[in-house]
C-alpha cells in the first residue's frame, strides 16, 4: 500500500506524458485524477492507521540505490506520524487540484503536458516525505525544483512566465547549494546519511567543533545552519523570498499546489523530521525564529498595497510559512507542523478561489478592475470568505487553533529571539487581517469597475492562454471545480478543531510516537497554557483591528487609500516595489553576473581562446593558403624562374656545405 501511494502518480505521470498525444487530453485527465484520487485515499488510510492508530512506524526498503564506501542510500518508505500528516497534506491537496484543473484549463490545448506535469510533480513530493534518508531527501527536493520550473513556466509563450520560472529555479539553486554543504556535513560527522543512524549520532555532537571556512566552528550551528539555507530557498523565506510572487505566472492551480502547501512546505517539513539535529544546535534555531518572525511580518507589509489578487495570496503564503519557522524555532516543532496542515486547506481554498475569480473575469487579476461580484459568484465568495477567516484566525477556525498556538508558543518560550519572534508574529496577525479583507472587499464589493474597465488587458490574456478576447460577463464557475472549494473549506473550518488535541494537546506525544523530537520542550505546550491573558487575546484583538480597518478603508470610506498612499509616498512605494529587494538583487548580483559573463565570453573565451585557438589557426591558414595561391599564377616563365632559383639553392648548398 505504501508503494502504491507513492508509485501511482508516477504512473499518471507516464500514462498522461508519453501516451496523452494519443490518448488525447479527457483520457489523460481522467487517468492522472483518478490515481491521485486513489493515492489519496491510501494517504488517509495510512494516517488514520499509524497516527491515529496503533500500527508502527515502518521502513519499507525498495531497493538499494548505490553503496560507495561507507556511503549508502536506498529507495526506501519511512512511514511514521510525521511522514502520514504530509501524506495527507499532499494526497488530498494533489487530488483536488487534478479534479479542480479539469475546468480551470479546459481550453487549454496542452491538457495532457499539465497533468502529466502535476503527477510527475506530486510523485516527487512524495519521495520527498517518505524518504528515509537524506540522499533520497534531496532527489525529493530536486524534483520539486524542476517540476516547479516546468509548471511555473507552463505558458512559455509567454516571456514573463518564462523569466519567472527561471528566477524560481535560479533562488532555489542558491540555497540547494546551502542543503547539499550541510548533507555533506552531516556524512563527515556522523558517517551515515540514513536517518536512524544520524539521530542516534546526534547528542554526542553537542559541542563538537568543525573546521569550516577556515575557522573553528561549532559543528551542528553551522551543519544546521546550511541545512536551513536549503528550508529558506525552498519555502521563500526573507531573503531568498522573490521567486515565489514572480511564481504566479503559471496556472492558479500551480499555485495552489505547489506555493501553498507542497513544495514551500518541505523546509519546514525538512526542519521537522530533523529536529534531533537541531536540538543539538540552539544557535541555529535562534536563527530560524528570527528569520520566520522577520519574513512573516514583511512579507505582510507587502501584502497591503499589492493589486493582483495572486500576489496577495502569494505574500501571505510566505508570512505563513514564517509563522511555522517560528513555531519549529522555539521548540514547538509539532505546532510547525500543525500549522503546516491546517494552512494546506485554507490556503489551498483561497488560491483556487482566486482562480475561480480570474477565469470569471477572463484571466483578469487586477483588484482594481474587479468589484461587486459576490452577487454573481455567490458560491466562491462563500468559500473565500472562509478561507479568509481561517487565514485571519477567527475564533475556532483552523488558523485560529495553529497559528495563535505559535504566538502563545513563542510569549512562553525562554529561548534566544522567542520574544522577537512574538512581537513580530502578533504585528502581523494585525496586518494579515487588513490585507485578507481588504482582498475580500475590493473582489467582491462595491461597484462593479469590471464594468467600465479596459477589456485590452483581458483579451490579451485570453490570447495569451489560447482564449480570445470578448466582453466581460462574469459567471460562477463549473461543478468540478466547485467542489474541490467545497472539500477545502471543511478543512479551513475543522481541521483545527478535530485535530488540535492530537497535534499540540495533551494527546501529542501519543500521536507523535516519537516522529518529532518532543523532549524537555514538550512542556512548552502546556506552558503557552499559562501565559497572561493579553498575550493570549491580543492576536485575536488586532484581527478584529485589522478587519474594521479594511471595513473603513475599502468600504465606509473608500477614498482613505489614495489619499493615504498620496500622503505617505515614500512608504507606498517601499510596499508597492516590495521594499525594492528585486532591486537590489539586481543590482548586487545580477548586473555583475552578466558583466562577468561577459567579460569571460567576449575578453576570455572569444578574445584570447578562440583568437589564439581554433579562430586564429583557421585565420592562420586561410592567410597562409592565400599567400600559397598567389604563387600559382599560370605563366610558364613564374614556374621556371621559380624552377631555376631552386635549382641555384641546391646548387649552392651542394657547393658550400655538401661537399667537404
Amino acid at each position: 500500500m505504501y508503494a502504491a501511494i507513492v508509485f501511482l502518480p508516477l504512473l499518471g505521470f507516464l500514462i498522461a506524458g508519453a501516451f496523452g498525444w494519443w490518448i488525447g487530453p479527457r483520457p489523460s485527465e481522467i487517468v492522472t485524477t483518478s490515481l491521485s484520487f486513489v493515492s489519496a485515499l491510501l494517504s488517509w488510510i495510512v494516517f488514520i492507521q499509524v497516527a491515529l492508530g496503533a500500527a508502527p512506524a515502518t521502513v519499507s526498503v525498495i531497493g538499494n540505490w548505490f553503496t560507495s564506501g561507507a556511503l549508502k542510500a536506498d529507495w526506501s518508505l519511512r512511514i511514521d506520524t510525521l511522514t502520514a500528516v504530509m501524506l495527507v497534506v499532499v494526497g488530498t491537496v494533489s487530488s483536488l487540484v487534478h479534479l479542480y484543473s479539469i475546468g480551470y484549463m479546459s481550453d487549454d490545448p496542452s491538457r495532457p503536458r499539465f497533468f502529466a506535469y502535476l503527477s510527475l510533480f506530486t510523485f516527487a513530493m512524495l519521495m520527498l516525505v517518505t524518504a528515509d534518508n537524506l540522499v533520497q531527501m534531496f532527489f525529493g527536493w530536486e524534483g520539486v525544483g524542476l517540476l516547479s520550473y516546468l509548471l511555473i513556466g507552463f505558458w512559455y509563450e509567454k516571456p514573463s512566465a518564462n523569466a519567472a520560472a527561471i528566477k524560481a529555479f535560479v533562488v532555489n539553486r542558491v540555497g540547494d547549494f546551502g542543503f547539499a554543504l550541510g548533507i555533506f556535513l552531516v556524512f563527515t560527522l556522523t558517517n551515515s546519511v540514513g536517518f536512524d543512524q544520524i539521530f542516534a549520532a546526534a547528542p554526542g555532537l553537542a559541542n563538537k567543533t568543525v573546521h569550516v571556512f577556515g575557522l573553528d566552528m561549532d559543528a551542528m550551528t553551522i551543519t544546521c545552519l546550511l541545512l536551513f539555507m536549503g528550508a529558506m530557498g525552498k519555502s521563500a523565506q526573507f531573503l531568498l523570498h522573490t521567486w515565489l510572487p514572480d511564481a504566479m505566472e503559471g496556472p492558479t492551480p500551480v499555485s495552489a499546489l505547489i506555493h501553498a502547501a507542497t513544495m514551500v512546505t518541505a523546509g519546514v517539513f525538512m526542519v521537522a523530521r530533523l529536529s534531533p539535529l537541531f536540538e543539538q544546535a540552539p544557535a541555529a534555531l535562534s536563527f530560524v525564529t528570527i528569520i520566520g518572525a522577520t519574513t512573516a511580518f514583511f512579507a505582510a507589509t507587502i501584502a497591503l498595497v499589492q493589486p493582483d489578487i495572486k500576489k496577495v495570496i502569494a505574500y501571505s503564503t510566505c508570512s505563513q510559512l514564517g509563522y511555522m519557522f517560528v513555531g519549529l524555532g522555539v521548540g514547538g516543532y509539532s505546532l510547525g507542523i500543525f500549522h503546516l496542515f491546517t494552512h494546506a486547506f485554507f490556503k489551498a481554498l483561497l488560491f483556487l478561489g482566486a482562480g475561480s475569480v480570474i477565469i470569471a473575469m477572463h484571466h483578469e487579476q487586477d483588484m482594481r478592475n474587479m468589484g461587486g461580484l459576490w452577487r454573481k459568484l455567490p458560491l466562491t465568495f462563500a468559500m473565500m470568505t472562509i478561507g479568509t477567516l481561517a487565514l485571519t484566525g477567527f475564533p475556532f477556525t483552523a488558523g485560529y487553533f495553529s497559528k495563535d498556538a505559535i504566538i502563545e508558543a513563542a510569549f512562553a518560550s525562554d529561548r534566544t529571539g522567542a520574544y522577537y519572534g512574538f512581537l513580530l508574529t502578533t504585528a502581523a496577525a494585525g496586518l494579515t487581517s487588513f490585507y485578507s479583507w481588504r482582498l475580500v472587499f475590493l473582489t467582491f464589493f462595491g461597484a462593479p469597475r469590471w464594468a467600465t474597465a479596459s477589456h485590452e488587458s483581458a483579451a490579451h490574456d485570453h490570447e495569451a492562454h489560447g482564449h480570445e478576447g470578448h466582453a466581460l460577463h462574469p459567471h460562477e464557475s463549473p461543478v468540478v471545480m466547485l467542489i474541490p472549494l467545497g472539500v477545502l473549506a471543511l478543512g479551513a473550518l475543522f481541521a483545527g478543531l478535530v485535530f488540535a488535541h492530537d497535534f499540540i494537546g495533551e494527546g501529542a506525544g501519543e500521536f507523535w510516537k516519537g516522529a518529532l523530537f518532543l523532549g524537555p520542550y514538550n512542556h512548552l505546550l502546556e506552558a503557552r497554557e499559562d501565559i497572561p491573558g493579553i498575550a493570549k487575546q491580543l492576536p485575536t484583538l488586532l484581527m478584529v483591528l485589522g478587519f474594521l480597518g479594511a471595513v473603513l478603508f475599502y468600504v465606509l470610506v473608500p477614498s482613505i487609500p489614495r489619499r493615504l498612499a498620496q500622503i505617505a509616498r515614500p512608504l507606498y512605494e517601499l510596499l508597492l516595489n516590495k521594499w525594492y529587494f528585486d532591486e537590489l538583487y539586481d543590482l548586487t548580483f545580477v548586473r555583475p553576473a552578466f558583466w562577468l559573463g561577459r567579460l569571460f565570453w567576449k575578453g576570455g573565451d572569444g578574445a584570447i581562446i578562440d583568437r589564439l585557438g581554433p579562430d586564429g589557426v583557421a585565420a592562420w591558414v586561410v592567410d597562409m593558403t592565400g599567400r600559397a595561391v598567389k604563387l600559382q599564377s599560370g605563366y610558364i616563365y613564374h614556374y621556371a624562374f621559380a624552377m631555376l632559383v631552386g635549382l641555384a639553392a641546391v646548387i649552392t648548398w651542394y657547393v658550400a656545405w655538401g661537399v667537404r
